[in-house]
């Protein structure tokens, strides 16, 4: 069988369905695994009150609008984060069918196809979790970011790229982000770490995917969005806050660490010390502390989608220069 044998509507139709139901899936995952929670036992429950969620309240998108953002169970409000997460997850669906897959030759066969498919939407949604966790706790899973560059360098060969290539990719991606900004940086401010490594992971990834121009590609444009990001922040809201759970975390840390005493405390302390989210950021613009990672994830997202195009412009408009 080939993509021929499938008409355009079936497969728009079957991406958004299947996009919205791991878009379902993955605001389990958004919210268990930053609390070390497992993602498959038990099955949903509500935040609220902790009572299991009945399969018919748990249909992406439909449930949360007819119970008008409440659940049932205790008539607790529903974050609109849960609709939010599942239409990404079905558009995201629908867009890699739009702008990979019909464009395929129909003459792929449908084995191909699919395996294309399933590795792109496990990129994307693996960033929108990362996305949404990093926004909320100021981190990002390493089976994101490592299991993504992992999938990344099996699935090469689906992206006409070399595996040696995405693994030059993969390396320098780290290295543009670990050099600077983990090595150099700290010695210009301090100590002060100017990027985390969940970051320079998420590079790591996206050079996996996409070589070393995708990576460079990456930073650029995360770099610019997230400039554009806090800039809109300060002139609309003044300030860059750190999210409450952040907050939230290192209060729990630290007084767990005061509950300890002897060397127990003190090795504590010390390794507490080394996390570049120990201390609150002081005041003022130049130590705002902002996740870095969602204009990543987007920028990786924007490639996979229309960055062969947009290089391919630019390369022509220099050409002609």
């Amino acid at each position: 069988m080939t993509l021929a044998d499938f008409p355009p509507w079936f497969l728009r139709a079957f991406a958004v369905c299947f996009g919205l139901l791991w878009g379902s899936f993955l605001n389990v995952v958004i919210y268990r695994v930053p609390r070390e929670m497992s993602v498959v036992h038990p099955g949903s429950t509500c935040p609220a009150c902790g009572k299991p969620i009945r399969p018919w309240d748990n249909v992406p998108l439909f449930s949360w609008l007819l119970l008008r953002g409440r659940a049932r169970c205790c008539g607790a409000k529903v974050s609109a984060r849960y609709p939010l997460v599942e239409a990404a997850g079905g558009l995201l669906s629908l867009a890699i069918v739009e702008v990979i897959i019909l464009r395929l030759p129909d003459s792929t066969p449908i084995a191909r196809a699919l395996a294309i498919y399933t590795a792109d939407l496990a990129l994307a949604l693996g960033l929108l979790a990362a996305t949404f966790i990093d926004l909320e706790h100021m981190y990002i899973p390493d089976a994101i970011t490592l299991g993504g560059a992992v999938l990344g360098l099996a699935t090469a060969s689906l992206r006409d790229l070399g595996f040696l290539d995405a693994v030059i990719g993969a390396v320098v991606g780290f290295v543009i982000v670990w050099l600077p900004f983990v090595v150099i940086y700290p010695r210009l401010r301090g100590g002060r770490v100017g990027m985390g490594l969940g970051d320079a992971k998420l590079l790591v990834l996206a050079g996996a995917w996409f070589g070393w121009g995708g990576a460079l590609f990456v930073l650029g444009a995360g770099a610019v969005q997230g400039t554009l990001a806090a800039i809109a922040l300060l002139l609309f809201r003044g300030r860059i806050d750190e999210p409450e759970a952040v907050r939230e975390e290192r209060e729990r840390v630290r007084a767990e660490i005061e509950a300890l005493s002897g060397e127990e405390r003190a090795e504590a302390e010390r390794e507490f010390a080394e996390d570049p989210l120990a201390e609150a950021p002081g005041e003022g613009f130049g130590q705002a502390r902002m996740a870095f990672g969602p204009f990543l994830a987007l920028a990786t997202l924007e490639f996979l989608l229309v960055g062969q195009e947009v290089l391919g412009a630019y390369l022509a408009w220099i050409d002609a220069g």
